[in-house]
């Protein structure tokens, strides 16, 4: 690749100067950024470069908090069971708890919000049936032998972005609390904290917001054997407060209780659908974080700064594809990455400048605590095998700019890092300069992938890859992200409702009782009656793990008709089972795919072809119906050849050919062609050298690729 200059932000650091500036030509930035922990100095500042600021607007107030600590943020906790013997039984509510975390909200007013759970009986305890004193709560009749619980407000009094930095980059400093704007007196404190920042920063050309002003669940324990107790990337939890739940039910009518987020203890976790209760509170916290953060990302904008914001940390409430996003103002995002499908997620964001922050980071050990920039650690090798799965979205997608953060002096030691991130701004640019010429061509293939987030949460299950690693439809939206094909996302009303007008495929995959897969969506007849009228006319409905199920009733799918396929959840163990051959169709699973059998499955009938199985279970089938096609796959796990195979498996099923344009004739290499630019991009995606022959509008090309190669030619 030729070097080439800008697009790129680069963190820099006060004392490095000479290393901040010699990287900042050698990977062609032109924005040099702060990172937590560090500074720039005047001579960095000075040294010609845009300059990113970096600022959580509810960290670093620890005198405020501590003066006014009602403005401190919350979320409820719930205590492990406790089971009672004879006579009262005594909760510690903090139990369990990382106490440097959380501290109880025993106030008047909170405590009327706190509710004691008899959890065998599934029975709350009335009021008058415990107390609490010293930080705990004694029931006082409770029934022997059951399982008892409090739910409790507790603040929180170490922002949890903060508390991982100690943990993983071992910090001293002092432990940073994270503040509620939603009392007045803290946004009057933070409006006049961020303008006094202004006028404090002349020389910053964009504020950086990280991100707004509720971090993702995080609950840590005190037990090292699970620090994690509960971690949800999409979560509102941590945003609740007795006048947040007060200015609920003034708006909306109805209270709020602790069991609305607390659900039996396995809180509302993203993964699961929203209940209503649910969807409202989220409506209603976004409103609020658009308001008051429109008025922050004004006064940025009256200081003549741009405003972007970072969706990952103090996310919640920033929707980027909610209705209130646009109302913020943001000039930018920028999105931390280590897949596909979430360069996808940010490039669709509506704002001016798409951004990437590449992993790793550089800090001396990753997010799963294995060393990085240290002794044993192999950044390049994590560097790579991230950037060969983002470059493949970016091919379909515009970015606008990639950067890395952390600590730039951890760079001194890995000269091979340096060289590599080299290569990958280089080859960035190049990608990034054929998408202003026009769009990339893309096959005669519109799919449509169905939950119950649908545009409001497309590509994203709330969290980043490696951490929804369980998930089918995860590995289905990764394996989505780098395909020349058009992709929506629509929620199971609206797929009833017109939404797949023009749409060949549909895609439902995940576990019964997901959000994913639908759960209690398929109580409603009219929709599986939608969707197979829909495979009738000609399309292709793709299930993949339990899609469309809800046990209970006439089939546990409730898209069997369609799918030839049903999940036995123990009634049909007396129930006889269809044998069958697995039919071999030329081309249609490359060599190496593989699929996990789901041994619970099995044939509705003779017709249902089995075109591939594993332990004797069919993991791939195919069953048409009328004009169009079912297409079961007991499981998805994404690498090249299974992303070969789903594209495959689309094209066939609804009546189209293997041999399609702009498609190499190995699964490992991946193409895209830029019609105005008259470019073809070949990208390897494995860590092998290879031959990849291309089929083309002209014919064939032969393109000798490096490992984990690119090649860019003109036609």
């Amino acid at each position: 690749m030729e070097h080439t200059k800008g697009g790129f932000t680069m963190p820099g650091e006060a004392g490095y100067e000479k290393l901040t500036l010699e990287l900042a030509a050698r990977w062609g930035a032109d924005v040099v950024r702060d990172s937590d922990g560090t500074k720039l100095s005047d001579e960095i500042i000075d040294a010609g470069y845009g300059v990113y600021s970096t600022i959580c607007i509810i960290r670093e107030h620890n005198e405020f908090g501590r003066a006014h600590p009602e403005c401190l943020q919350q979320t409820f906790l719930s205590t492990a069971p406790r089971i009672a013997g004879e006579g009262p039984l005594k909760i510690h509510l903090m139990a369990g708890f990382f106490d440097e975390q959380f501290r109880v909200n025993d106030g008047a007013e909170s405590v009327g919000y706190w509710q004691v759970w008899d959890r065998t009986a599934n029975k709350l305890v009335p009021r008058e049936g415990w107390s609490y004193a010293d930080g705990t709560v004694t029931v006082s009749d409770p029934t022997p032998y059951h399982a008892y619980t409090v739910s409790f407000l507790a603040y929180r009094i170490w922002e949890e972005i903060n508390m991982y930095n100690h943990v993983t980059n071992s910090w001293k400093s002092e432990h940073l609390m994270p503040i509620d704007p939603r009392l007045p007196q803290a946004q009057e404190y933070l409006y006049s904290y961020l303008d006094r920042w202004c006028r404090e920063h002349p020389a910053t050309t964009v504020v950086r917001f990280t991100s707004m002003f509720y971090n993702f669940v995080w609950i840590w324990g005190s037990d090292e054997r699970c620090r994690s107790l509960f971690t949800d990337w999409g979560s509102y939890d941590f945003t609740v407060s007795e006048k947040a739940l007060s200015d609920f039910e003034a708006e909306y009518g109805y209270a709020l209780t602790a069991e609305d987020f607390i659900n039996c203890g396995n809180f509302q976790v993203t993964h699961m659908p929203p209940t209503a209760h649910k969807r409202d509170y989220m409506e209603f916290t976004q409103k609020f974080v658009a308001s008051f953060g429109k008025k922050l990302v004004d006064l940025v904008h009256s200081y003549g700064k741009k405003a972007y914001v970072f969706y990952d940390d103090s996310w919640v409430g920033v929707e980027p594809y909610g209705a209130h996003f646009k109302e913020f103002g943001f000039d930018g995002i920028i999105k931390c990455v280590f897949s596909g499908y979430e360069a996808r997620l940010c490039a669709g964001v509506p704002a001016k400048v798409h951004e990437l922050r590449l992993h790793p980071y550089l800090f001396p050990v990753g997010l799963g605590g294995a060393p990085t920039f240290m002794e044993g650690g192999d950044p390049t090798g994590e560097a790579r095998g991230y950037w060969v799965n983002v470059r493949r979205a970016l091919l379909r997608a515009k970015i606008d700019r990639i950067g890395l953060g952390g600590y730039l002096h951890l760079l001194e030691g890995f000269p091979d890092f340096v060289d590599y991130i080299a290569e990958v701004a280089d080859e960035f640019r190049a990608i990034r300069v054929l998408h202003d010429s026009g769009s990339p061509a893309v096959l005669p293939l519109r799919v449509a992938v169905m939950h119950a987030w649908g545009g409001f949460r497309p590509w994203t299950l709330s969290g980043h890859f490696h951490e929804t690693y369980m998930h089918d439809l995860i590995h289905i939206n990764e394996a989505l992200s780098g395909l020349p094909v058009d992709v929506k996302f629509v929620t199971f009303d609206e797929a009833k409702s017109g939404a797949l007008e023009g749409v060949d495929v549909v895609i439902n995959a995940g576990r019964a009782g997901t959000a994913w897969s639908g759960g209690d969506a398929w109580a409603d007849p009219e929709l599986a009656a939608a969707l197979t009228g829909w495979v009738h006319k000609g399309g292709v409905f793709l299930g993949v793990g339990e899609p469309s199920a809800l046990p209970g009733g006439w089939g546990n799918f409730k898209m069997r008709n369609v799918l030839g396929v049903d999940l036995d959840t123990g009634a049909r163990v007396c129930h006889g089972k269809y044998t069958f051959n697995v039919e071999h169709v030329p081309g249609l699973l490359p060599q190496g795919a593989s699929v996990p059998a789901h041994d619970r499955i099995y044939l509705t009938g003779p017709e249902t072809r089995v075109l591939a199985e594993a332990d004797g279970a069919p993991t791939v089938t195919a069953h048409r119906v009328g004009e169009g096609c079912g297409v079961y796959l007991s499981g998805f796990r994404v690498n090249p050849e299974n992303t070969r195979m789903l594209l495959n498996l689309m094209l066939w099923a609804s009546g189209r050919s293997l041999r399609q344009p702009w498609l190499a004739d190995t699964p490992k290499a991946e193409c895209a062609w830029f019609p105005e630019a008259r470019k073809l991009v070949v990208i390897n995606n494995s860590g092998e050298a290879l031959t990849a022959r291309v089929s083309t509008d002209w014919g064939e090309e032969t393109v000798e690729l490096a490992p984990c190669g690119i090649e860019i030619r003109e036609r």
